[in-house]
């Protein structure tokens, strides 16, 4: 199964993210990642999501949010043509011996120390799966006390852009 990015412009109103998850939900079509904010044009809105299957189900789903009277716009974008990151914030045990070596990690993967205290470390890092994914990884060793993640959010490379037709 590859994995899919779908870029949804939709009105921002009310319960038009229930609609669209809602849509996933009846046809039994798990979302790996979602993300949701408003767009300059505070009418509408984006949403990011992941989901993993064939190009067929991509279509079937993109046929379906159409029929959503708030869904302006539906783009699939290819993983060569997208810039997609999200962000985790990670807090990690540590002690008195170990704390450099954990901000020492931090530093190689550009996350930011955004907190500190006798027995943790948190930090927050942004990047693509595979990045995050790897911080995560170097830092099990450590034990990890909590997480908190987003969903991916992308936008197309170069000049092409999903905007609202005038």
């Amino acid at each position: 199964m590859e994995k899919y990015t779908l870029s949804v412009l939709v009105e921002n109103s009310a319960g038009v993210l229930s609609r669209v998850v809602g849509l996933f939900t009846r046809r039994g079509f798990n979302i790996d990642s979602l993300s949701v904010g408003a767009m300059a044009d505070d009418r509408f809105s984006r949403i990011t999501i992941e989901v993993r299957g064939d190009m067929y189900m991509v279509e079937q789903i993109s046929k379906q949010l159409s029929k959503i009277l708030e869904v302006v716009k539906i783009k699939t974008l290819r993983e060569c043509d997208v810039v997609k990151r999200g962000l985790v914030l990670v807090k990690i045990k540590t002690n008195a011996k170990n704390r450099s070596e954990v901000i020492g990690i931090a530093n190689v993967f550009r996350a930011n120390i955004i907190d500190i205290a006798p027995t943790t470390v948190t930090a927050e890092v942004t990047g693509s799966d595979q990045k995050i994914e790897a911080f995560l990884n170097m830092l099990d060793t450590y034990g990890i006390e909590e997480i908190a993640r987003t969903g991916m959010t992308a936008l197309e490379r170069g000049a092409n852009t999903l905007k609202i037709d005038k």
